[in-house]
C-alpha cells in the first residue's frame, strides 16, 4: 500500500472523529446561558459620550446589555464567550451600579494599559475598537466617572 492511500485512510476516520465530537460538544449545557438580568442602576456618566464610548467597548462583557452575536451559540466558542461575559459582570457591572464594584477604580487604568477591551474581541467587535483620541476620552471619561462615584460614597 502507497504511503498517500494510508494517508488517506487515516484521514477519513480523523475527521469523521473530529465532526462527531464538534457535534457532541455542542450538547454540553454551559455558555448558553445568554441572559441579560435586568438594569437596574448606571453610573453617573461624566457625559453622554463616554457612556457611548464605553458601550461600543465595553458593554458586552462589563453590563446586562450584552449583545450575543451568532457565534456564541457553538460550542467550544460560547463556552469562552460566557466565561468572559460572566467574569467581566462579576469585576465590573456598569448596569449594577447600586451593587458593589471590584474593579471600578481599574477600569481607566486597564483601558490606558491596552488590557480591555481584550485583544481576543476586537477582531469580531470593530465597533470596540477606539481610535487614540476615543481611547483618551474614554479613559478621562472613565476617570471622571469613577471620581464621581467614590464622591458620592
Amino acid at each position: 500500500m502507497t504511503e498517500q492511500k494510508k494517508r488517506r485512510r487515516f484521514i477519513k476516520p480523523a475527521l469523521l472523529g473530529l465532526l462527531a465530537l464538534a457535534a457532541a460538544i455542542q450538547l454540553v449545557p454551559y455558555g448558553r446561558d445568554h441572559t441579560n438580568p435586568p438594569v437596574t442602576a448606571e453610573p453617573a456618566w461624566d457625559s453622554p459620550r463616554t457612556r457611548e464610548l464605553a458601550k461600543a467597548a465595553c458593554f458586552d462583557c462589563h453590563s446586562n446589555e450584552t449583545v450575543w452575536p451568532w457565534y456564541s451559540h457553538v460550542a467550544p466558542v460560547s463556552w469562552l464567550v460566557q466565561r468572559d461575559t460572566d467574569e467581566g459582570r462579576r469585576k465590573l457591572n456598569f448596569s449594577e451600579w447600586d451593587k458593589p464594584q471590584k474593579e471600578a477604580d481599574e477600569a481607566a487604568e486597564a483601558v490606558r494599559e491596552g488590557e480591555m477591551p481584550m485583544w481576543i474581541y476586537l477582531p469580531a467587535h470593530p465597533e470596540a475598537r477606539l481610535s487614540d483620541a476615543d481611547k483618551q476620552a474614554l479613559i478621562n471619561g472613565l476617570e471622571a466617572t469613577m471620581g464621581a462615584k467614590s464622591e458620592k460614597d
